[in-house]
């Protein structure tokens, strides 16, 4: 007999979970403006075998605590959607689901259409980028230098990478990379961005050097970066580039909180010291409930003997791995050379293995 032809997989459509016929009516008019069919599902109990291979999945306000309720896996693409005046505490709500954006209509009708068109038949399934997220268990951890390093360390393998500094207190990462004196766009140029912004176009506009491209801070007046600049800028970096590597405040904001909801792994950066391990523990506690993959990255030397197992115990965090110190990092970067550059030294060496982890790679594939 000949052989069977293959059947191929069935078309994965938008899930939209409600009961609320007068959202349900708003959203399907979307989805047909976006050109797309939707999957449909009242309630979390008929939603949960669909619930992971959706390409996006919008909730509606009326299910947020039944959803909640049912304990739904994290994942991507998890929209929180309902009328103006019907979504209070919809932020918080959000938060405790995962979900990545906030749509309110009518503000947010033509936003949704674009995610619905995202998802239509012509569209190219893209692959996502991968995204990190740093942040440091005290101030001076070395948070930066390890976020520098990992999109150092993942331009040096060819992938086309995006480092993103999400702490406006920081001193810039442009200054971690010796960049200061190029061109191109920074944080205040994009803090009014608020719906999709153009891939392309971002990367463009960035400061870069070959695969490497920075958003950093200027040097002027400190200004709040609102939470819907932040997702357009991540969303477009997911379609644009490999991997995104975001360095984040210690103290959470709304920019930070959004950031770390969408990040496929998170490190919390801590030194080797009592007190530093005592104000990581605040930094955790704020960090963990908003990432489903946070771990421990031991920084030496060790002045009271404190090994990264008991650190890793006490905060209650899976190892990740630890870094001692490196006298010629820091005389590298007082010149003006990016941490792991040249691919030598113990931080060039764990940034290549939690890269080969991040991206599936094998040991020694750069």
């Amino acid at each position: 007999m000949p052989p069977r032809p293959a059947v191929p997989p069935p078309c994965r459509l938008p899930l939209l979970v409600t009961s609320d016929d007068v959202l349900l009516d708003d959203l399907l008019r979307l989805a047909a403006a976006g050109g797309v069919e939707v999957d449909l599902a009242p309630d979390p109990v008929a939603a949960r075998s669909r619930w992971s291979p959706a390409p996006l999945v919008l909730v509606g306000s009326d299910q947020a605590q039944p959803c909640l309720r049912a304990r739904l896996p994290h994942r991507r693409r998890l929209v929180l959607v309902g009328h103006a005046g019907h979504l209070d505490p919809g932020r918080d709500v959000a938060d405790l689901m995962g979900a990545e954006f906030v749509a309110v209509l009518p503000a947010a009708e033509p936003w949704l259409v674009d995610r619905f068109v995202e998802c239509g038949p012509e569209q190219p399934d893209p692959v996502a980028a991968r995204v990190v997220a740093v942040l440091g268990g005290r101030g001076g951890a070395g948070a930066s230098v390890l976020a520098g390093g990992l999109a150092v360390t993942a331009a040096r393998a060819r992938l086309r990478t995006l480092l993103v500094d999400a702490d406006p207190l920081g001193g810039g990462l442009d200054l971690v990379l010796g960049w200061e004196q190029l061109g191109g766009l920074r944080w205040p140029a994009l803090t009014d961005a608020d719906g999709r912004v153009d891939a392309s176009s971002l990367v463009r506009a960035l400061p870069s050097r070959g695969d490497l491209v920075v958003l950093s801070w200027d040097r002027g007046d400190l200004r709040l970066l609102p939470a819907v600049a932040m997702a357009a800028t991540l969303d477009a970096a997911r379609r644009a580039r490999d991997v995104v590597v975001v360095d984040l405040p210690r103290h959470l904001d709304d920019a930070a909180v959004t950031a770390l909801q969408s990040v496929d792994r998170a490190f919390v950066v801590v030194p080797a010291e009592l007190r530093a391990t005592a104000a990581a523990a605040r930094v955790v506690s704020a960090a963990a409930p908003h990432c489903a993959d946070l771990s421990l990255i031991v920084r030496g030397p060790a002045p009271g003997r404190l090994k990264p197992t008991e650190l890793a115990r006490t905060l209650g965090l899976p190892l990740a791995g630890t870094v001692r110190l490196e006298p010629a990092l820091g005389r590298g970067l007082e010149r003006g050379q990016a941490p792991a550059a040249d691919g030598r030294g113990p931080l060039a060496a764990l940034c290549q293995r939690l890269l080969n982890e991040l991206t599936g790679a094998a040991p020694g594939a750069a």
